[in-house]
């Protein structure tokens, strides 16, 4: 059942002022919407998957080779689209899906920075 106008308004303000007042509970809550999202796209996706399987495989038993290429798009189309959706964010972990800057002091740069690091260490330690 569609909310009224004025049910829609007054849910508008009830979650502007919990933005107001509890901003990162706010944002745990768009969080939760959102994952949910990117799992129905996921599920879609594995779904759309298997029936592209099912059309190549069954393009190649029949030989119809429109079949086939389009069974192959729809499998990537599918794949993309999913790990898109991974991307985003689809498990509930408190992780982040999208890797935050680091401060400089923790890090310490990327792979080989950090290696040009210790190999500048133990030269200065070695006495060279």
């Amino acid at each position: 059942m569609p909310l009224s106008d004025e049910e829609a308004r007054l849910l508008a303000q009830l979650e502007q002022s919990l933005a107001a007042e509890d901003p990162e509970f706010a944002s745990t809550l768009r969080g939760s919407k959102l994952i949910a999202h990117n799992r129905r796209i996921a599920i879609a996706c594995a779904v759309g998957f298997v029936i592209g399987i099912a059309m190549l495989l069954g393009g190649a038993v029949s030989q119809m080779t429109w079949l086939g290429v389009a069974g192959f798009v729809a499998m990537v189309a599918t794949a993309y689209f999913f790990i898109r959706a991974w991307r985003r964010g689809i498990s509930g972990s408190d992780q982040p899906s999208r890797p935050t800057p680091a401060s400089p002091k923790s890090s310490g740069g990327s792979f080989v920075e950090r290696m040009e690091e210790r190999w500048q260490r133990r030269q200065d330690d070695s006495g060279y």
